[in-house]
């Protein structure tokens, strides 16, 4: 798997999970990273897992607030001289029920975190590539829920679809200026945001619905990642890739599986901006 040596980056959602595991391979590769994270703890946490503090910066964000993610790129450009790569990585599980006890504002928020997000960190790392006039690579977290039904609560499988569009309209606009635009679609990726704590019950449903034996871990989803914004994807813009060890082909059917609970409950999921989750049962 290519690492892009000396490659300068910005991980939103970098205090955990996917966003950690791509900013950490990145720097062990001799690149540097900014990470923005809601969650300031998550965020210094991780600057201190990296360990490489001269190559490596922590912005607490609210991705969904432009003033936030223009820092993001200001920061990077500031310590380290370009941007080369702009992960779109941040995101929340957000608003999940029936469709019908589902609120308007849980709604919003759950668009606001996973596409606005994802509008802001294209629209403002492509003005700084631009302006160097050097290209670069943006790749945004999708998911398969964004590719059928089934594969996530309402809210956040539309996101997602949205994602995966904006990706592909960004990707025809960007090739002029050498900017290549893709998505990343993971599977079942063990990170907080699935298993949110209980690891063992979610692998049982994985084993019934996941052709490849192993699990997903993080690093599998930043590999792929990585390799999008690399020189061996130079010929790869407008396409999400999916990562998911045969999900979609055996097609998923996860709300029938762990997620079935959300059917009898109602509200938002945070994530890890460490926000607690409102929930009503129905």
């Amino acid at each position: 798997m290519e690492h892009p040596t000396g490659q300068v980056a910005i991980v939103t959602g970098g205090g955990g999970g996917i966003g950690l595991a791509i900013a950490t391979k990145i720097v062990a590769a001799g690149g540097s990273v900014v990470i923005g994270d809601l969650n300031d703890e998550r965020g210094r946490a991780a600057l201190e897992s990296i360990g490489v503090p001269d190559r490596a910066r922590f912005v607490q964000a609210d991705v969904s607030h432009e003033p936030d993610v223009e820092a993001l790129v200001d920061v990077a450009v500031d310590a380290f001289g370009r941007l080369d790569a702009m992960f779109n990585n941040a995101g929340i599980g957000g608003a999940f029920g029936p469709i019908t006890e589902q609120t308007v504002d849980a709604w919003d928020v759950t668009f606001a975190v996973n596409v606005r997000s994802v509008f802001l960190g294209i629209k403002h790392a492509a003005r700084a590539m631009i302006e160097q006039g050097s290209g670069g690579a943006i790749v945004n977290t999708a998911s398969v829920a964004g590719l059928s039904g089934g594969g996530g609560p309402q809210a956040y499988s539309a996101t997602k679809a949205a994602v995966i569009s904006l990706t592909q309209s960004t990707s025809v606009e960007l090739a002029q200026h050498h900017i290549r635009v893709n998505a990343v679609c993971p599977g079942a990726v063990y990170t907080d945001l699935l298993h949110r704590g209980r690891p063992d019950v979610t692998d049982e449903w994985r084993r019934e619905i996941q052709p490849w034996p192993e699990r997903g871990e993080p690093e599998m989803i930043a590999d792929v990642a990585i390799w999008l914004a690399g020189e061996h994807s130079r010929f790869v813009t407008g396409e999400a890739v999916r990562a998911d060890g045969g999900l979609m082909a055996a097609t998923p059917r996860l709300m029938h599986h762990d997620l079935s609970h959300l059917q009898r409950m109602a509200g938002i999921a945070y994530g890890n901006t460490g926000r607690p989750a409102d929930v009503r049962r129905l």
